[in-house]
């Protein structure tokens, strides 16, 4: 049985308060405008998610709901987790780990360098020095039971962002 990861970094969030806290930053215009075209692409790809996950930091908050609009999928479902919130790697296999079976597609938006270091461990045929913001990397996951996630064969088939014209 297959599932799909689909992992998103949040989109490029503001810095015109220096004042305001890292976790309460929120997306600036070209994240606001990029985060539903990033939606639009997954819902082009008929990527649609069973479950999004995504930190409870703001400019995280934005970007899954922007892109749960794009795909149809309803904002009051997304499942805050304070935990992706600038957290490593294996963080992100612990939450996937607890996943109910149900779910088949499943999106986590979250922050880096946590999303570049664990996306880079997904398969060894691909790695990127940076994650970008609103960078999407989709892989395919060969597990009948999400609790077998760090067991199972795992291939990145999507590596979609901003700007990426050429890819897909």
């Amino acid at each position: 049985m297959k599932k799909t990861l689909i992992m998103i970094r949040h989109a490029k969030s503001s810095w015109t308060n220096p004042l305001e806290s890292d976790f309460d930053r929120p997306l600036n215009e070209r994240g606001k405008k990029e985060a539903p075209e990033i939606g639009e692409k997954l819902k082009s790809l008929n990527i649609i998610p069973d479950l999004i996950i995504a930190s409870n930091a703001k400019r995280t908050r934005q970007t899954a709901k922007k892109i749960a609009k794009e795909v149809g999928y309803d904002i009051d479902n997304i499942k805050w987790e304070e935990k992706l919130y600038h957290c490593n790697s294996s963080v992100f296999e612990e939450i996937i780990s607890g996943i109910g079976d149900k779910v088949k597609t499943l999106f986590i938006v979250a922050h880096n360098p946590g999303i570049t270091e664990f996306v880079n461990q997904l398969s060894p045929e691909f790695s990127t020095p940076n994650m970008p913001t609103c960078g999407v990397v989709g892989a395919h996951i060969e597990v009948k039971e999400w609790s077998d996630f760090s067991t199972a064969k795992r291939k990145v088939f999507l590596f979609e962002y901003p700007g990426n014209e050429h890819n897909n």
